[in-house]
């Protein structure tokens, strides 16, 4: 890097920065503060300066952090020993700065001159607005004021120098604000212990989402922990840093010679050199830690990877693909190419490669996977979309998860690349895209397939890929499978694909409705994933840049701890309420529908226009819910004008409420209905009962209610577990408008004899017994005001769905009471048994 400004600044790409065309790690450490000098200069003398980046160069260092603006010279220096700067912008981060409006805008201003004096530099990596603002002094203001004042120093920053990148410093105990207008996710983090660093780095990764996540600070005091333990720990930080997938990281600090408050820092020895700059160990364990970006390879044994990629007409962003693949920089991997009976170019594309190429009949998405698998000669399979192409460490972030632990599939996210154009950066921010669902930081439900891996052994014991899903649901199925077994899935933040999005409203549509359909087939063949209203009970996390705001009156809640002194203060979200949860349904265009239908019997029997503003209240709803979430949506194609920004708002929010519409279409057209039913004709009167099982035969009573609901999913049944909550064991349902409920209790009689009784009873959906009432009072009212075809109709409706709610609840009665009564062998025991 020279200072002439012919070396390109960084820009973010992802989770990572990129310098040109090369990936930057930022090996790092802090410089200052100083002891002024006399004239006022708060760094050492020039010749110093040339001195310690010298040195900084030549032990692998490539960046610096500054807590002050540093001088033109400084700058020039940096570029010419190839560092770049963090440039902090001081002010008043200590006091309450919001309750004195003039101290605000004086603070706004020098941020304006701090960045003025340095822009356009190419030596400025970013600019730091601000560090660690104490935790009292937010809970003070409230965290959204401070959030606000944040963003208008971002703004403030972007005025003066629009190509700069932007980051606030955080620290663990602010952790909850939230920032999502910054490009760098920034903190300081001191933690001794390496599992405790690990565990917090992969929430901190869930917190930064697509942006690169930047550790500004880590070190230890040699003063009390001695230099050798300096230099062991820096040496383990720095590689945990790394190996989480974050872009870099910042040595706390260069040197010992610190001065804070008009006070020389004695006290203290944090520095990898002394204040005579005499290398200390760490020194040495930096350079070393910093040479082994991403990871230390000698210490890993990279296994095998066959990466395959499945194509079906895809030659338009196979390219990308192919192009990814090569550039990618891992020992030993493979690629197989499985051409699905393309009738473009997909094959001669691949032929250009020289990948091996499968050629095969048009047979679906799922048996192009498996037909990939048998081919696979590496014991990790990794799959990627041909829409999507990876960064140049994916494999080498999926195989080190493997080779960490013991999980049998790892996936990583999928973001959406700049200059895909406008509707794809609208498509980006709808609902709908590939996410994944994490239990917990580090665990996932689900990896979306356009970016997952398996090791092959598992693959092979579930039979690979169901060839019944042929567009999409293969990878949830796959997952589910895996999860039986008891095996369990991990998630590597760093391991990044690029995956284009729909670049029409068509294909977007398309694309939910084959969503939709393949929703429709999981619940035929996992029934107990599903509740009642036929979506999915996942148990972790959604992560989806479109589903960060909704329709709720509850606040975010953050914990403090006991009067502010929380050393870990984090944000707990508000549980979705009921009107938000319902608006974001495929069905709730159903219940639009029928409120239409309403309104339109106000022509014969004007007391139903009641339904108009029903009506219009519901269709609020859901624009207002796509209106909230569509504000929050970040374009990468920047809107050249205010009226081409609106534009963008307008189509994602078209496509906020075109989405559940379209999944409703694939759901409803492949049976998913909320008046599907199995269609058995076993009928039993659904009063309730109680039954009392005697057993000789000693069986824990969970196992009773696990072979019993066994038995019942045989029969095709839903089958729902109460919650640690409920009182009641287990729900069964054969519709969606009634169910019947089983309570237990287990008398103990000693020698292995047990009494169990069963309490069993009906139970209708609130909801539809709701409607059905309605429909019957509103038809009553319509005959007595002899408007008799709105009675008639609405008589109708109110018949057919209390029909279906006592069929509903009829059918899962027998169902249950065909177990229960069923004689000796049956799972629940050898019994005898009687009714009351």
């Amino acid at each position: 890097m020279s200072s002439n400004g012919s070396c390109q600044r960084p820009r973010v790409a992802g989770k990572f920065l990129y310098a040109g065309g090369q990936k930057l790690y930022l090996r790092g450490v802090t410089y200052g503060t100083f002891r002024p000098q006399p004239d006022g200069t708060e760094y050492p003398k020039p010749e110093l300066v040339e001195h310690d980046f010298f040195r900084m160069s030549a032990n692998n260092l490539n960046v610096i952090r500054t807590y002050t603006v540093p001088p033109q010279w400084l700058l020039d220096a940096a570029g010419r020993h190839g560092l770049y700067v963090m440039v902090g912008l001081p002010w008043e981060q200590h006091v309450t700065f919001l309750d004195d409006k003039r101290r605000a805008e004086d603070i706004e201003r020098r941020v304006r001159d701090g960045v003025r004096a340095s822009a356009g530099h190419p030596a400025v990596l970013c600019y730091a607005i601000g560090n660690e603002i104490p935790a009292s002094i937010v809970r003070w203001h409230g965290r959204r004021r401070v959030e606000r004042f944040l963003k208008r120093l971002y703004d403030t920053v972007k005025t003066e120098d629009p190509q700069a990148l932007v980051t606030y410093v955080n620290y663990p105990t602010t952790e909850y604000l939230q920032l999502p207008f910054l490009d760098l996710v920034c903190f300081n983090v001191y933690l001794e212990s390496q599992e405790r660093l690990a565990s917090y780095l992969a929430r901190l990764q869930n917190i930064a989402g697509d942006r690169p996540l930047i550790m500004a600070e880590i070190g230890l005091d040699s003063r009390r922990n001695g230099e050798e333990v300096q230099a062991h720990s820096l040496g383990w930080q720095i590689r945990t840093v790394l190996a989480a997938g974050c872009a870099g990281a910042f040595v706390f600090a260069w040197t010992d010679d610190w001065h804070r408050g008009g006070h020389d820092i004695d006290d203290w020895d944090f520095g990898i050199t002394g204040r005579d700059r005499r290398p200390k160990p760490a020194l040495e364990a930096v350079r070393k830690a910093f040479v082994e970006v991403p990871f230390r390879s000698k210490d890993l044994s990279w296994p095998r990877i066959s990466v395959i990629v499945c194509s079906f007409n895809g030659a338009r962003t196979i390219r990308d693909c192919f192009e990814g693949l090569l550039r990618l920089e891992y020992p030993d991997y493979e690629v197989i190419v499985v051409n699905d009976g393309s009738s473009d170019r997909t094959a001669a594309i691949a032929e250009e490669y020289g990948f091996r190429l499968i050629n095969t009949k048009n047979g679906g998405l799922s048996r192009a996977r498996n037909i990939g698998l048998e081919a696979a000669t590496g014991e990790i399979v990794a799959y990627i979309d041909d829409d999507a192409y990876p960064d140049v460490h994916w494999l080498t972030y999926l195989a080190a998860t493997f080779q960490s632990t013991t999980h049998v599939g790892v996936g990583g996210p999928n973001i959406a690349p700049p200059g895909d154009g406008r509707i794809a950066d609208c498509a980006a921010n709808a609902p709908g895209g590939p996410i994944h669902v994490l239990l917990s930081d580090q665990e996932a439900e689900h990896i979306p397939g356009c970016n997952m891996a398996f090791r092959k052994a598992a693959l092979k014991a579930v039979g690979g890929f169901d060839p019944q899903f042929h567009t999409a649901g293969d990878d949830v199925d796959l997952c589910w499978k895996l999860q039986e077994k008891g095996w369990t899935l991990g998630f590597s933040p760093a391991a990044v694909v690029w995956h284009h999005r729909r670049n029409s409203v068509r294909a977007y549509w398309k694309q939910q409705r084959g969503y939709g359909k393949a929703e429709a087939l999981l619940e035929k063949k996992w029934p107990d994933k599903y509740n009642g209203a036929g979506h999915v009970r996942w148990g972790g996390r959604l992560y989806n840049l479109a589903l960060t705001k909704s329709l709720t009156l509850r606040r975010a809640r953050i914990y403090h701890g006991v009067w502010g002194n929380a050393p870990f203060q984090s944000l707990g979200e508000p549980v979705p309420t009921v009107l938000s949860s319902l608006v974001q349904m495929p069905e709730w265009y159903l219940g639009i529908a029928m409120l239409a239908g309403l309104s339109a019997l106000g022509a014969v029997w004007t007391p139903m226009l009641f339904a108009l503003p029903l009506l219009v209240l519901a269709m609020g709803a859901s624009v207002a819910q796509a209106v909230l979430r569509a504000g929050h949506a970040t374009f990468t194609s920047a809107p050249g004008s205010r009226l081409e920004r609106w534009g963008l708002l307008g189509l994602t929010v078209l496509l906020h409420v075109a989405q559940p519409v379209a999944r409703l279409w694939g759901r409803l057209s492949n049976g998913l209905t909320p008046w599907r039913r199995n269609g058995t004709s076993i009928f039993s009167v659904p009063w309730p009962r109680t039954t009392m099982i005697w057993s000789e035969r000693w069986q824990a009573p969970a196992e009773r209610l696990q072979s019993l609901e066994t038995v019942l999913r045989k029969d095709k049944l839903m089958v729902c577990r109460g919650g640690e909550y409920d009182r009641w064991d287990l729900e069964i349902r054969d519709g969606t408008l009634g169910a019947v409920r089983i309570l237990t209790a287990v008398e103990e009689h000693g020698a292995g004899r047990q009494l169990m009784r069963f309490r069993v009873w009906a139970r209708c959906s609130q909801l539809w017994l709701s409607l059905a009432l309605v429909l019957a009072a509103l038809s009553i009212g319509a005959f007595l005001a002899q408007a008799w075809p709105a009675g008639v109709i609405l008589g109708i409706g109110a018949l057919i769905l209390g029909c279906r709610m006592l069929r509903d609840c009829a059918v899962a009665m027998a169902a249950v009471l065909r177990v229960l009564e069923k004689p000796h062998g049956q799972p629940v025991g050898d019994y005898d048994h009687a009714w009351t």
